[in-house]
């Protein structure tokens, strides 16, 4: 029996996808539109008859098993999404796919490759800003991009927007051989079904804590444009591994912005976080010494053309390791579901726009400027994880419990995105604010790095210092008062500290 698809939407969105579906043959027949608008409803488009409005007509539809529905209007807020999802559920569409309201399906052709399962991330927090990427990339045009963690959450989504900016040559650099082969073939997947421009994408293996390989990298690409998305991140992961956390954050990152300025790099932005506000573990610290690094390489560009920026954003739904998978998985074997206090809150953006704006931002930032990302107000993590239990047709306390299980290392209960001295102010551009930026002064930060480095590699006449965590934890907290308090309250409360690498 063939696969009957309903198109959720008749509008520009919802035919491509039908030709596309039409003219491949291979994914089942275009039964039906579905939608709301009257002008609509009882014609037919190329054939495909038009119903409606979406509530009432889902409840005579014949479903099976094999029946799927995709949702194909982009410009739809989050809370009619989630309207949408719960009539098809409520009349039993067991497949509901949903073509992602990002700005490339906006400003081009919606193409059948591009959508996927509808997931809880369609389905909560607020309605992402809609941002024109084929606008906001025109200054990639022509250019050569190179993407460090290319194979991470923000990385491939940058890269994947990426096509649509006319870039030359888009240059895909990690270390993990796995998730850059993985974004690769799905960026040559996308162009071959004619999604973005024609640009050359090169996957790159290697290591940024190598400083002779980044130099020679960036030289030989030639790239314009560099977009630092690659770090060690999972906050009691590097508690755990706190030398490596400093190695690769804080030397690569370093590594990078001394070859990019050394080869005359047009633009450089480094990808940041909340956790280097205000800092309460060594990864936070990592990522406040590598704005501290960009704000000192800022100063050092000779041509006005050039920029070396940063931009800080929270949490962002869905990427690797984050909150959402885990409580998905948790589902998955029947739960608990485990939050870290009643009171844990976070801010959260969609991968999508944060990357979209950080896309925007790279064009219109200016040189040494650091940038916040606006994301609304923050949401209570319990109160996520029982919106996701009711979307999983769940019932809290009759299906599944939620516990409570106290932090981990390096972890807060409210995590801020600005300190009350960097005074974010809004900018003519939507959800893109400017920080007053708070530096270093020179002597204290290369000090600091002159110290560190022996510890991080290994150095002739200081063998003893090498990942000596001790020594790095003191020279960390002897800088960073918010470290040293933190640690000494630890102390006070005698919670274990493991021997660790």
């Amino acid at each position: 029996m063939e696969k009957r698809i309903y198109i959720i939407g008749a509008g520009f969105a919802g035919q491509t996808i039908a030709d596309d579906i039409k003219r491949k043959k291979i994914f089942g027949k275009v039964n039906a539109f579905l939608d709301d608008d009257k002008s609509l409803i009882g014609t037919t488009i190329d054939g495909i008859p038009v119903l409606g409005p979406i509530k009432s007509v889902a409840s005579i539809l014949n479903n099976s098993d094999m029946d799927e529905a995709i949702i194909a209007i982009p410009s739809l807020t989050v809370e009619q999404t989630k309207e949408i999802y719960d009539t098809l559920k409520k009349n039993n569409f067991n497949h509901i796919k949903i073509l992602p309201g990002i700005s490339q399906v906006i400003d081009g052709t919606a193409h059948f490759v591009q959508t996927r399962e509808i997931n809880p991330l369609d389905i909560l927090g607020r309605t992402p800003v809609t941002i024109s990427l084929k606008q906001s990339l025109s200054y990639l045009r022509g250019k050569r991009v190179l993407i460090t963690g290319a194979g991470g959450s923000i990385g491939s989504e940058l890269a994947r927007q990426l096509l649509s900016g006319g870039a030359e040559r888009l240059y895909l650099f990690g270390h993990g051989e796995n998730s850059i082969c993985q974004i690769f073939r799905e960026l040559k997947v996308l162009q071959a079904e004619g999604i973005g421009e024609k640009a050359t994408i090169v996957p790159i293996i290697g290591d940024m804590r190598d400083r002779q390989y980044v130099d020679y990298i960036i030289k030989h690409t030639r790239c314009n444009v560099i977009f630092h998305c690659a770090a060690y991140k999972h906050v009691p992961m590097m508690e755990e591994n706190q030398v490596a956390a400093i190695e690769n954050n804080v030397f690569g990152t370093k590594n990078l912005l001394d070859a990019a300025i050394k080869h005359n790099v047009n633009r450089f932005v480094l990808i940041s976080t909340d956790k280097a506000v205000a800092p309460v573990s060594v990864y936070g610290v990592s990522k406040m010494l590598c704005e501290k690094l960009v704000l000192d390489a800022a100063a050092k560009i000779k041509d006005s053309h050039n920029a070396i920026m940063f931009v800080r954003f929270g949490n962002v739904l869905g990427s690797r390791g984050s909150i959402l998978p885990l409580f998905q998985n948790q589902i998955k074997n029947g739960g608990p579901l485990t939050v870290t206090d009643e009171k844990m809150e976070r801010y959260f953006m969609t991968i999508p726009e944060a990357c979209s704006l950080v896309l925007q931002t790279g064009g219109v930032g200016v040189n040494g400027q650091s940038y916040l990302l606006d994301m609304g107000e923050p949401i209570k993590i319990i109160d996520l994880a029982k919106q996701i239990i009711k979307i999983s047709g769940l019932e809290l306390g009759k299906d599944i419990e939620i516990k409570i299980v106290g932090a981990r290392k390096g972890e807060r209960i409210i995590e801020p995105l600005w300190l009350k001295e960097e005074n974010p102010s809004p900018t003519k551009y939507k959800k893109i604010l400017t920080l007053t930026n708070i530096e270093y002064d020179k002597d204290r930060l290369e000090t600091l790095l002159d110290s560190l480095y022996p510890i991080c590699f290994y150095t002739q006449g200081k063998e003893n210092d090498f990942r000596n965590r001790e020594k790095l934890l003191k020279l960390l907290c002897d800088d960073c008062k918010t470290l040293n308090d933190f640690y000494e309250e630890m102390k006070k409360d005698n919670q274990p500290r493991t021997d660790i690498l």
